[in-house]
């Protein structure tokens, strides 16, 4: 008997997974708070968008449902496994949703940008928690039934999905769920959770403030130097904060954790690796990709800005030290959430490595 898998929030990431796991025949139910985009896939289907042709196809036959519906749709028994690939800030209330749908032996896996485990353990205990991060994916649901990618396949040049446990312990559960996303890309089971996500952070704090800040996408802010340069900033005081807290950072963007640091201390040789770095990824992504953040300032959602660039904030104050970076493109986040001022590159101009 085959296992009955829910994903909770099938936004961009969420419902790309999902979409790939349905075609491959698993049971598979989308659950989300959008009624157009639910509504939209019990009709048409789930359309699916790429950078090649394969990638290109639409999976109808979906049990989607709105998260008003799930009482009743959680009489035809329980779920063995949940994704929860909500906002940070939904982290909570949806897997407190979620868990009373859950089979005696189920566990929850976070899907999610930021580093949301704990609020999860805090639901459903540890060890019901699995870690999966998705690194360089860029996916975008900008209209109902719809999510597009604007980055190349990772297949064997980048391994896009991680899967850990907390403990750091391979086991059957982590290869299941390493199968399962593997269906969407390249997938792997980790032992460094914690650097994973830690690493994963950094890449969040130098991408999606600055797209919600500027307005402009991943590739405009790369091709300028202040822009590219700040991202380097507000990653190397993340790498700084992570390890001062014990973490053992994984390569950030294709970058040596040392070398980001490097980079914006005055090491020129450093600073071109880096710098070559992004402005290679410039050519495997499109023009049109828009990073999570400058996505939900496009739909005037709220953002993670809190969960991502204030996470390294508040952990830096944890131990005393400072992240005046990751600080000052929070502020000017939530100014821009606010109404106070335009997104535009002039609402960064002031914050300097």
């Amino acid at each position: 008997m085959s296992k009955k898998i829910v994903i909770v929030g099938t936004g961009a990431v969420g419902g790309y997974v999902g979409g790939y796991m349905a075609r491959a025949g698993h049971d598979v139910t989308l659950v989300d708070v959008w009624p157009a985009h639910v509504e939209k896939i019990r009709t048409d289907g789930l359309a699916l968008g790429g950078l090649t042709e394969p990638e290109n196809f639409t999976v109808t036959g979906i049990n989607a449902i709105h998260l008003t519906e799930l009482h009743d749709f959680g009489k035809g028994g329980p779920f063995d496994i949940a994704f929860v690939s909500t906002k940070s800030y939904d982290t909570v209330w949806a897997t407190r949703m979620i868990a009373d749908f859950l089979a005696p032996g189920a566990f929850v896996v976070s899907l999610q940008n930021s580093i949301n485990e704990e609020r999860i353990a805090g639901v459903v205990g540890w060890g019901r928690t699995v870690g999966c991060i998705a690194s360089k994916i860029s996916v975008g649901l900008m209209e109902p039934g719809h999510i597009q990618r604007y980055v190349k396949l990772g297949g064997d040049e980048h391994t896009v999905f991680r899967v850990g446990e907390p403990h750091g312990r391979i086991t059957k559960r982590i290869e299941e769920i390493r199968d399962l996303v593997g269906l969407a890309d390249s997938a792997a089971t980790t032992t460094n959770l914690w650097g994973e996500r830690w690493s994963k952070l950094a890449v969040n704090c130098m991408r999606n403030p600055i797209a919600a800040a500027t307005g402009r996408g991943g590739n405009d802010n790369d091709r300028d130097e202040h822009t590219r340069r700040l991202a380097l900033g507000l990653a190397a005081e993340a790498v700084q904060v992570g390890e001062a807290h014990g973490f053992e950072l994984e390569k950030i963007y294709g970058m040596a954790p040392a070398d980001v640091v490097a980079a914006v201390s005055g090491d020129a040789t450093a600073l071109e690796r880096c710098e070559a770095k992004l402005m290679e990824s410039v050519a495997t992504r499109s023009d049109e990709q828009l990073p999570s953040m400058g996505q939900d300032m496009v739909k005037r959602r709220r953002t993670e800005i809190g969960f991502i660039n204030g996470l390294v904030v508040d952990k830096a104050n944890e131990l005393g030290l400072s992240a005046p970076l990751n600080a000052g493109i929070v502020e000017v986040v939530q100014r821009i959430e606010r109404g106070e001022i335009e997104a535009s590159p002039a609402a960064v101009a002031h914050l300097r490595v």
